[in-house]
Parts: C-alpha cells; sequence; structure tokens
C-alpha cells in the first residue's frame, strides 16, 4: 500500500494541469486496467464545482472534458474522503491473493497538501462508497462520449449502446442520469436515427424525468 505526500513543486504542477486554484482542493479518482475498455479513467472533483473526466485507452491521448456534478454529490464525496482522513496514512486494500481487478488511487490534493491510498480491492465500508460513486460517474460519462461519438460516426450502433445505458440505468449505477438528458434528446429529435433508437431514446429520457 502506497501513501505518501509529495512537494509543493510537483503538487503546484499537478493543480496547473488540473486549472486548478492555488488553494483549491480536489478529490481524484483514478483507475488503471490494462487490457479492459476503458484501460484508464480519471475523475477529478474540485470542492467549488470544477469536475473533469479523462476516460480512455493507455495509447490514446490524455483528453480531459469538463462536466457538471451537483453540489450534494460533491458534498458526498468530501464527505468520504474526510472519513478516510483524506487518504492520509490509511491502507485501503485488502491484502489478499485475489484477481487483478485494475489499480485505483484516490487522491486528495489542496495546496501543496497531497496524500493518496492506492488499492485492487477495498472492503473498507467509505472507501467502497467512494469507489462506486467514481465508478458510477465513470460509466456515465463513458455513455455521454459513447452516445455522442455514435451520432457522430455510427448511427447504426445508438440501439445497442442504448441497452448497455439501460441495463446501468436499472441497476443504479449512474449517479446522476439527468447528465444523459441531452444526447438522449437529441436522439430522440434526430430524424437521421433509426425509429427503434428515437424510441428507446425517449423512453429512457421519460423514465430518468419521472425519476425525480
Amino acid at each position: 500500500m502506497l501513501i505518501f505526500a509529495v512537494t509543493a513543486a510537483v503538487a503546484d504542477g499537478a493543480r496547473a494541469a488540473a486549472g486548478a486554484a492555488p488553494d483549491e482542493a480536489w478529490v481524484i479518482y483514478h483507475k488503471v486496467f490494462k487490457g479492459s475498455v476503458p484501460e484508464f479513467a480519471e475523475i477529478k472533483i474540485a470542492r467549488t464545482g470544477q469536475c473533469t473526466f479523462d476516460i480512455r485507452q493507455l495509447n490514446e491521448d490524455a483528453d480531459p472534458k469538463s462536466f457538471a456534478v451537483s453540489d450534494k454529490l460533491r458534498e458526498k464525496i468530501f464527505a468520504l474522503a474526510g472519513d478516510l482522513h483524506e487518504f492520509r496514512n490509511v491502507d485501503l486494500d485488502v491484502h489478499r491473493k485475489i484477481a487483478n481487478l485494475g489499480e485505483k488511487t484516490f487522491r486528495y490534493q489542496s495546496g501543496a497538501e497531497v496524500h493518496e491510498a492506492k488499492f485492487n480491492y477495498t472492503t473498507n465500508p467509505s472507501a467502497s462508497q467512494l469507489y462506486d460513486i467514481f465508478e458510477g460517474l465513470t460509466r456515465q460519462q463513458d455513455h455521454v462520449v459513447t452516445l455522442q461519438r455514435r451520432m457522430r460516426y455510427d448511427r447504426l450502433g445508438i440501439p445497442a449502446a442504448l441497452v448497455d445505458l439501460d441495463g446501468d440505468l436499472g441497476h443504479k449505477v449512474i449517479p446522476e442520469p439527468d447528465a444523459l438528458l441531452p444526447v438522449l434528446d437529441q436522439i430522440a429529435e434526430d430524424p437521421k436515427v433509426v425509429d427503434i433508437a428515437r424510441s428507446k431514446a425517449r423512453a429512457i429520457a421519460a423514465r430518468i424525468r419521472g425519476a425525480k
């Protein structure tokens, strides 16, 4: 288990890369799982609202994009990080012989203060909740990107992507389904998209709106 604080110079570089203010506080989730799709995911959540995601294969260039996370969910993320002492001197891994599930890293960053904890699998309740939130945000934004890409390059692939999304919604792994409404509405209103996909997008969007 590796937990450490880096120097102020390294922290300044990380803040600059994320576009953070010098005293901004961040909770960051980083996952690398070679051979999976995606192989790399990084979600950065700023206490004041600036959030980015970068989801891709390892051989692709970094391409972080901004996205919105509600105040309620940001507060939950920072509260769970607080329960874990902002990852300071905390060991999250089970240290048992289990399958490789990808290297996960939680990082807390505020000014020159940086702490992180790495794990393959954890049974810590707060860490498990935080992991579920970040994995859910990864799935959520991956669905957004996939649907946008298929709208542009592969309209016939939209129905299959919507089935995958519907499954995640049914299993309640998407933290903030409202984030999917813009792309779902775009699909539903596009006459160039096959009717089955338009109908499916319309039904999913109606269900999301009805669940509020």
